[in-house]
């Protein structure tokens, strides 16, 4: 396995390791009786009384698909977690976020919900009025206000997102006049998307990348749920950090903006290369939170 690729995987490692901290930090540990399946092997094993984890669902955005989360899903599965993949429709952000909603109905007990990207959009609004999601994170997501668009975030700090610049378009049947399925053009796709990973894996990622409907870019959101919710603010991931996609300082107005949710923690990584806090907690030391503390952002 080349360098690259080893890079790329510990990357996805560590940031399951996060949300798998971040679920103690929150106090989503089990509280009571009832060991099923998904209650803590230790407690099980000694007969202590558990309830189940909390269920992690990990959002995809756009350009790709719920199977980028493998390495990340196995992680969490190693550590006693629940976790579902969920797959993103990428419609619009009311249509998608409804979607999201009704699929977690389906869900018994505490959830954390993960947004990657444009799924950090969707998160925002379908966890907004229900009581079982106990925390959201934003891996570089789109921590968006009421109102506003992931266009108009991407511009947010006068930002700009080379994306767009790249786009190829296809029509799909029922798409409202203007509209039209959005994908990365194959030769920027790694340049753009998947710079940390090794080229041929990059190249076949474009080619069977999911597309976005264009209205996605520009459809209000709605109430966002990181107003009520603890919400973890602007993950910014290792192989996130390269990224040209979205500009830093939009980056940091959307981080800055989910760091004022309720019981927002942040942790501080040297290597970052944006305000926002990514998900390596080396060196640090807390009862709390399993050798992480919290830090405030730093400034690339």
């Amino acid at each position: 396995m080349s360098e690259q690729s080893s890079q790329a995987i510990r990357s996805r490692r560590v940031v399951a390791a996060l949300i798998a901290v971040l679920v103690t930090v929150l106090g989503l540990a089990p509280l009571t009786a009832s060991a099923g399946p998904s209650a803590a092997p230790a407690a099980v094993a000694e007969g202590r009384p558990t309830a189940p984890r909390p269920t992690v669902v990990l959002v995809h955005g756009a350009f790709a698909d719920s199977s980028g989360w493998t390495v990340v899903a196995e992680r969490l599965l190693d550590d006693g977690y629940p976790v579902l993949s969920f797959s993103n429709p990428l419609r619009g952000v009311e249509h998608d976020a409804e979607y999201l909603r009704q699929f977690l109905s389906t869900v018994d007990g505490p959830i954390v919900l993960v947004g990657h990207s444009y799924g950090g959009a969707v998160i925002t609004n379908a966890a907004t009025g229900n009581d079982q999601v106990k925390s959201l994170v934003y891996v570089a997501g789109y921590a968006l206000d009421e109102g506003e668009s992931v266009a108009a975030a991407n511009a947010l700090g006068g930002g700009h997102t080379d994306v767009i610049d790249h786009l190829v378009l296809r029509p799909f049947p029922g798409a409202g006049e203007g509209d039209a399925d959005a994908y990365i053009d194959p030769e920027w796709y790694p340049r753009l998307f998947a710079q940390d990973l090794p080229r041929r894996l990059a190249e076949t990622m474009a080619g069977a990348q999911r597309p976005g409907a264009l209205a996605s870019l520009v459809e209000p959101s709605g109430e966002p749920a990181w107003r009520s919710v603890p919400s973890v603010p602007g993950c910014s991931a290792p192989w996130t950090t390269r990224t040209s996609s979205t500009a830093r300082a939009s980056r940091r107005s959307r981080s800055s903006r989910a760091a004022s949710a309720p019981s927002a923690w942040r942790w501080s990584w040297p290597g970052a290369r944006s305000a926002s806090w990514p998900p390596c907690c080396a060196g640090c030391r807390s009862s709390r939170s399993r050798g992480c503390r919290p830090s405030r952002p730093r400034r690339c």
